[in-house]
């Protein structure tokens, strides 16, 4: 009786989460009329495999509604050293699993900064501000939209998260997994280019750009990681916590990079456990 109750419990949360994406994503063009910026990318977009793309030079927002949506949205920023996007891996793959806990996911098809990181930024500030503008659509809480992001993707989440201007393009929350957060040779060549000034890259430095209203943070890492060392976490972690702004830190034992969505990654369900009662529980804080 307890093996075949499990198992139509488990047939249900199949079911619904399959019906929480009918028709895919709805896909919205983040600049219909022309981006302020550019990247000075040209040719095709690029797949270095099916699940990927590169080449990025027309951003859109893939929108996954929440089948019963509570008014969160998360808008997912995936990884990929600013040279290609983990599409699958580190966005769409989520979709299933948060829209079955209320969760709107829109993935963030950004721009490449090809050394010009303002294009990216700006991409992920309009995201913001976009969702922010469909609460009627997809039932969108205005105070619940935050940004997420694994490894380069979560060092544009953290950027967003304090080079916002105003309370149109603050996220409300930010969820951090394996991310980058400290500069390093490669990503300042790939942020700003190879003549990057000091002026220029201070001015992207996470660590020195934390502001009183940045929003609150769930980071997650491992302590194997050998692409993003689990210290650039905790450094993060702690000048959130010198500036008083709420954070959790999980370090995992094993699991390396990039597990996001690995079903290999032997605390996949722990991470998931972790967030969502975070993201229940925790305050949040109003737009200043």
């Amino acid at each position: 009786m307890k093996k075949t109750l499990t198992l139509l419990c488990s047939m249900l949360l199949i079911t619904l989460m399959a019906c929480a994406q009918p028709g895919g994503p709805v896909i919205i063009p983040l600049w219909p009329n022309g981006a302020p910026n550019d990247n000075h990318l040209t040719g095709e977009e690029g797949h270095p495999d099916p699940r990927s793309v590169n080449n990025v030079s027309k951003p859109e927002l893939w929108v996954y509604p929440a089948f019963r949506p509570n008014g969160t949205v998360i808008i997912a920023c995936p990884g990929g050293g600013y040279v290609y996007l983990e599409m699958e891996k580190e966005g769409t793959g989520l979709a299933p699993w948060f829209n079955y806990i209320g969760v709107t996911l829109a993935v963030l098809k950004y721009r490449m900064p090809n050394g010009h990181f303002e294009t990216s930024l700006s991409d992920v500030q309009e995201a913001i501000k976009i969702m922010r503008q469909h609460t009627d659509d997809w039932k969108v809480n205005p105070s619940k939209v935050g940004v997420m992001g694994c490894s380069a993707g979560g060092n544009l989440a953290c950027e967003a998260a304090t080079q916002f201007t105003g309370p149109e393009n603050r996220p409300d929350f930010q969820i951090l997994l394996y991310p980058s957060t400290i500069p390093n040779s490669y990503m300042n060549q790939e942020m700003h280019g190879a003549n990057a000034t000091q002026e220029m890259i201070d001015k992207y430095t996470i660590l020195k750009n934390i502001k009183p209203d940045t929003p609150r943070a769930f980071i997650a890492c491992s302590a194997d990681d050998t692409i993003v060392p689990y210290e650039e976490s905790i450094q993060y972690f702690r000048a959130l916590q010198q500036n008083h702004i709420p954070a959790v830190l999980h370090i995992y034992p094993t699991g390396g990079h990039g597990w996001c969505e690995g079903p290999w990654f032997h605390y996949s369900r722990e991470w998931k456990a972790e967030l969502e009662r975070w993201l229940v529980e925790e305050p949040f804080r109003p737009r200043r």
